[in-house]
């Protein structure tokens, strides 16, 4: 099974490309926190893995039109690892996400959460997700306010 899910920001903003054929695909890097890093480590700031993500043709399109540097995304897709030959005759090997849906988790313009959800977008046409109701705590672990959670 090949299977990734991700929930970070984005480190710049995408870019959209076009294949010889016409085909669109966006790139973009998602900065996803360790949810348990040593933050004594990097000066008390908790630590990140910056990884690649490629869309395929309409995603790829939604993606390069609404999403900017900075936007909190989920991505779900598979992991894809290729390889080419660099101009200096060595044999590089790239590791991404091909990403086969992307949930836009805030507004466009200022970070907040989108009034009335989320929107997601994949396989077929966009749907509009209700945000979950807040729980209370249910014996399951402390209650750990937004502010401390790593992404």
């Amino acid at each position: 099974m090949n299977k990734v899910i991700l929930i970070g920001r984005l480190t710049r903003d995408p870019e959209v490309r076009y294949t010889q054929s016409g085909i669109a695909v966006c790139t973009f890097t998602l900065a996803v926190d360790r949810r348990f890093a040593k933050r004594d480590a990097n000066d008390g700031r908790p630590t990140a893995d910056f990884i690649p993500i490629v869309c395929w043709r309409k995603l790829a399109e939604i993606c390069g039109n609404n999403l900017v540097k900075g936007r909190r995304v989920g991505v779900e897709g598979s992991m894809q690892v290729r390889s080419y030959d660099a101009q200096d005759g060595s044999k590089r090997y790239v590791t991404e996400v091909v990403a086969d849906e992307v949930e836009f988790l805030d507004s466009r313009s200022d970070g907040q959460h989108a009034p009335g959800g989320q929107q997601s977008y994949g396989g077929g046409a966009p749907q509009q997700r209700q945000a979950a109701p807040a729980q209370q705590n249910n014996n399951f672990g402390p209650d750990i306010p937004d502010e401390e959670i790593p992404f």
